[in-house]
């Protein structure tokens, strides 16, 4: 009977269907978190916020992502994924009409959880639903297309947002990142309709998770002690309390695997590298080179686009090759974006333009080969629960590299700016290289 039910939703799942319009959709979602960098200043401004508060706008989107993403991985163990990516679809909907009348910073950052929560089905579910119903061979290639709508989200998010807040007002972001609705009747025909079982989700698990992280951000944002105390209690509990239930959010036999550990902190720094230059690129162009929130969109803009072409290449090299070859790659470029960020892009525009032209190039591969690779090492009984886990902590590296530089950039008070980014960059320096640690060590545990 489970046969026949598969074979049925391998006939309904449409490869050339699903994959465009789920990256187009995970392309809206990413836009919808860089589109508010690139506003940040403005809304920052409008509401009277210091840079540490304004992070928050990003960071509170990311933690709540982080979470939302693995609770929808988790729940692919029980409920259908077509009802859920309808119900994110729909939540992204009301949510974004709830920020666009929002007037007080207080709604607007409620918009941007509710956002989070709805957006997080589409990375989420997306790369669970590829690796369950497309086969090994062409998996790679699927990855990557997502890879490099996510980042060329990354990239249009500044131009369209930096053009919305010139001459509409960043209010209109919103409006935008609902068109995601209208991929609903899409889905609705196409994704399979699987059999719902009963849930037993752990709702102590996931609270436990975001209030520890969520304390840890406080902390590095704003030191205050009585928040890592909070942080390491929570993490403690939380450790005592993933050991004795049968199914917890995260899976602590997940968390002993060497090898997949590696993998998720590799994700962890490239997501840290990449928000935090996200966040750092427009309050650098707009306060060291005077520029206007379109005019960064369009300085950023060429890296997403070199990435969005290069995405069938890097997935057939994916396919062909494996997944190291290009995550060495993937690391190797960040790397090489990060140095040119601490050496020349806080002297020139053009060099923010080609350092942030190797930083999309980057990410676009570590994010694809990783999540494959993650795909074909886990069991089928840890597909569901690693990929989830994967994008919570990606997306929490997300969240810590927009908070450590916006701490960063207030503890250089007094400094001149351009010094100040360069200070910042010179010590990101050292996360490729313990990621490309990190790759040497996994393949030593794969190969034993």
């Amino acid at each position: 009977m489970e046969t026949i039910s598969k074979i049925n939703a391998q006939e309904t799942f449409n490869e050339k269907v699903i994959i465009p319009i789920w990256s187009l959709a995970a392309l809206l979602v990413v836009m919808n978190t860089t589109m508010f960098n690139v506003a940040l200043p403005r809304v920052a401004s409008d509401f009277s916020l210091t840079p540490t508060a304004a992070s928050w706008i990003v960071t509170a989107y990311s933690i709540i992502f982080g979470i939302s993403t693995i609770t929808y991985s988790r729940l692919t163990d029980y409920l259908p994924i077509r009802k859920m990516v309808l119900f994110g679809a729909v939540l992204l909907g009301i949510s974004s009409l709830i920020g666009y009348f929002a007037h007080h910073f207080i709604l607007l950052l409620i918009a941007r959880i509710l956002q989070a929560m709805g957006a997080a089905a589409f990375p989420g579910l997306g790369y669970v639903l590829f690796s369950r119903y497309i086969p090994k061979e062409r998996r790679g290639s699927a990855m990557s297309i997502i890879a490099s709508c996510t980042s060329l989200g990354f990239g249009l998010g500044p131009v369209i947002g930096g053009i919305l807040t010139q001459f509409i007002g960043w209010h209109f972001l919103f409006v935008l990142t609902g068109a995601v609705m209208l991929t609903i009747p899409i889905f609705n025909r196409h994704v399979p309709q699987e059999e719902t079982k009963s849930i037993h989700f752990d709702i102590i698990g996931s609270i436990l998770v975001g209030v520890g992280i969520t304390g840890l951000l406080l902390f590095v944002t704003t030191f205050a002690i009585w928040s890592l105390g909070i942080s390491i209690v929570s993490f403690g509990v939380l450790w005592w309390h993933i050991n004795r239930i049968h199914s917890p959010f995260i899976h602590p036999k997940l968390l002993q695997k060497k090898g997949f550990t590696s993998l998720i902190t590799i994700s962890f720094a490239a997501y840290f590298i990449n928000f935090a230059t996200l966040f750092c690129v427009p309050i650098m162009l707009a306060q060291v080179f005077h520029r206007s929130p379109m005019e960064i969109g369009l300085i950023i803009f060429p890296g997403a686009i070199i990435t969005a072409f290069a995405s069938k290449k890097i997935g057939n090299i994916i396919d062909r090759l494996g997944n190291t070859l290009v995550l060495r790659w993937g690391i190797v470029f960040q790397f090489l974006s990060v140095v040119l960020f601490a050496s020349i892009a806080s002297h020139s525009i053009y060099g923010v333009l080609i350092s942030y032209i190797f930083m999309s190039l980057g990410f676009s591969s570590l994010a694809a080969s990783n999540s494959n690779e993650i795909s074909q090492y886990l069991s089928k009984e840890h597909l569901g629960a690693g990929l989830g886990m994967n994008q919570l902590i990606s997306f929490f590296g997300g969240a810590f590299g927009v908070g450590v530089t916006g701490m960063l950039i207030v503890l250089q008070k007094g400094t001149d700016l351009a010094s100040v980014f360069q200070n910042i960059y010179v010590g990101f320096c050292v996360l490729p290289i313990i990621s490309l640690f990190l790759l040497k060590k996994y393949k030593k545990t794969v190969v034993s």
